[in-house]
């Protein structure tokens, strides 16, 4: 059974060479043989085998070094400079004497002045001014003269029985007709509340001399102007008069007596010009003190704070 088997199968394995064959021939018949294409071949060279390389060793590689954070330092604040103002210029010297200007058509000098009567005869001349504690004209004291001289005689009369006519080119002083001396009992309780300025002694507040009163200048209105100081000896051994006002001088009570006082330094005597009978009269007041700095930066200080507390 095995050799009707295998048989049939071998039949068929001849058969499809055979048909194998056939188609292999029936190629070539159609295509004819066919050569394969020639390509030019290119030979490289082959470089002899060099030596092996050494490796080296690596080259050190250059690092950028790491910067290490420094605690930061903390900022001081910006100030911003102030703008400094020059300070301001000082102020001009303060003046340390006032004087005023006083024409000789405006007042007369008393001493030695001329006194006559209405109808213009001469009865004496004048050779005191008597004043009270407040600096007032009381009386005047003339010297009546007699016959040739003799029997000449100094009586007081009230300080209102007089006028007084500076541009007079005769006799300056008029005396009224009805006019009645002092008594001497009056003369005599007065005393110690009057003074005559002739000779007397002007002093400072603290006692210090200032010089002696010469002479005494009358407007017309019978109004004391001035009064002419012999400063010689006082400030220095020059013989030196000067003019003061009247208003400078005031009087107090010492030793039951009036003295007549005025505050003019040394400075302020030498800065006074000299006083001379032909040229019009330099009458010399003591400047008055500055204001205070404190009390003139009293409402200035207020001003500010005030400001401040309505912020």
């Amino acid at each position: 059974m095995t050799g009707g088997f295998l048989r049939p199968a071998r039949r068929v394995l001849i058969f499809a060479v055979f048909a194998l064959f056939a188609l292999s021939g029936c190629s070539s018949l159609l295509w004819g043989n066919q050569q394969a294409p020639i390509v030019d071949a290119t030979i490289m060279p082959v470089e002899p085998a060099s030596a092996p390389v050494v490796a080296s060793a690596p080259e050190p590689v250059e690092t950028e070094p790491v910067e290490t954070e420094q605690p930061k330092k903390p900022k001081k604040p910006v100030v911003k400079p102030h703008k400094v103002e020059p300070p301001p210029p000082p102020p001009p010297p303060q003046p340390i004497i006032v004087l005023r200007t006083i024409d000789r058509n405006e007042a007369r000098t008393l001493l030695d002045s001329e006194v006559q009567k209405p109808d213009g005869k001469v009865v004496g001349r004048a050779v005191d001014l008597i004043a009270d504690a407040g600096g007032k004209p009381r009386e005047m004291v003339v010297n009546l003269q007699g016959f040739l001289g003799v029997g000449d005689r100094k009586v007081n009369f009230p300080w209102g029985a007089f006028r007084f006519t500076p541009t007079a080119k005769a006799a300056p002083i008029t005396l009224n007709a009805t006019a009645t001396p002092a008594s001497a009992a009056a003369a005599a309780k007065s005393a110690a509340v009057q003074l005559p300025l002739i000779d007397a002694t002007v002093e400072r507040s603290n006692g210090t001399k200032v010089g002696r009163v010469i002479d005494v200048l009358i407007d017309a209105n019978a109004q004391p102007q001035a009064v002419v100081l012999d400063v010689n000896g006082m400030v220095s051994t020059e013989r030196r008069t000067i003019a003061a006002n009247w208003s400078a001088l005031h009087f107090v009570t010492k030793d039951k007596e009036l003295h007549p006082l005025i505050e003019l330094s040394d400075a302020q005597i030498n800065a006074t010009p000299p006083y001379t009978s032909d040229k019009p009269v330099r009458a010399v007041s003591p400047a008055l003190p500055p204001a205070p700095a404190a009390a003139a930066s009293a409402p200035a200080a207020a001003t500010t704070s005030n400001a401040r507390a309505a912020r």
